[in-house]
């Protein structure tokens, strides 16, 4: 089944342009101080016409791009498509492990894969299989950063990731339990394509103003779930890589590289 669109892109304001470069401009005069930005997408693993095009965007705006794998779902004629739509800038992308299978494993609460519900020993094998195989299949491409399905795990898997020799997680801003001391949280602040608005106008006023709070931040982080990007969502993606560039106080930079 195909992911659900959300609201917001199903009708943008006319004036969404605009308003878009309005935002960052209040978020740019607030102050010079700079801005560390980085894009993560989330689900990748199977090539196709969407995932092509969000590639095409980020190489021709030079944007760095954290790409978060769902090992299982990934196979070797998979990745030669997948890296074969990155050839031309093999240096912008950082992939990544996005959990085993993407599976919910939480009885009750919210989905989590890497949740407490599991045991140690459970949450290891998947983080260790799901490594060897992205590592089997990758190669040098692969970075040992860890993003949890929907951006939640426990404090056994955090230690696990630390205990593993993982470089870093990321999640939702103000996730809990914290990471351990000596484990970066490269957090996301903005979510592009899953939020739950009840209607475009709503969901649009809420992307607005998480952009042009966290834009005066130190730190913003951008999620992406390019299968339920349509035109409009590519075109603002599009749109805001570009406006984000010409400031010099945003830097664009790779997970990889961010402060820990």
């Amino acid at each position: 089944m195909t992911p659900r669109t959300t609201a917001v892109w199903r009708r943008l304001p006319k004036e969404w342009a605009d308003q878009l470069h309005a935002c960052c401009q209040r978020a740019n005069d607030v102050s010079s101080d700079p801005t560390a930005v980085f894009f993560r997408a989330d689900d990748i693993a199977v090539p196709g016409r969407q995932f092509q095009r969000l590639m095409e965007i980020f190489t021709r705006n030079e944007v760095p791009l954290g790409l978060a794998v769902v090992p299982a779902w990934l196979t070797p004629p998979r990745w030669q498509a997948l890296s074969g739509m990155g050839a031309s800038r093999p240096d912008l992308w950082c992939w990544h492990q996005h959990g085993w299978r993407h599976r919910n494993h939480e009885p009750l609460g919210k989905k989590q894969e890497f949740g407490p519900f599991r045991s140690a020993d459970a949450l290891r094998t998947d983080l260790d299989r799901g490594r060897r195989r992205l590592n089997a299949i990758m190669g040098a491409a692969f970075s040992p950063l860890f993003t949890p399905p929907w951006n939640r795990c426990s404090e056994i898997t955090l230690a696990l990731l630390q205990e593993m020799g993982y470089d870093a997680v990321s999640r939702s801003r103000s996730s809990q339990p914290p990471a351990p001391s000596g484990l970066p949280d490269h957090a996301v602040d903005v979510d592009l394509h899953t939020d739950r608005a009840s209607s475009a106008a709503n969901g649009w006023q809420r992307l607005i103003s998480q952009l042009e709070k966290r834009l005066r931040q130190p730190r913003c982080g951008i999620m992406i779930h390019h299968q339920r990007m349509n035109d409009a969502a590519f075109c603002f993606l599009d749109t805001l890589l570009s406006i984000l560039r010409q400031q010099a106080r945003w830097h664009m930079t790779d997970m990889r590289d961010l402060p820990t």
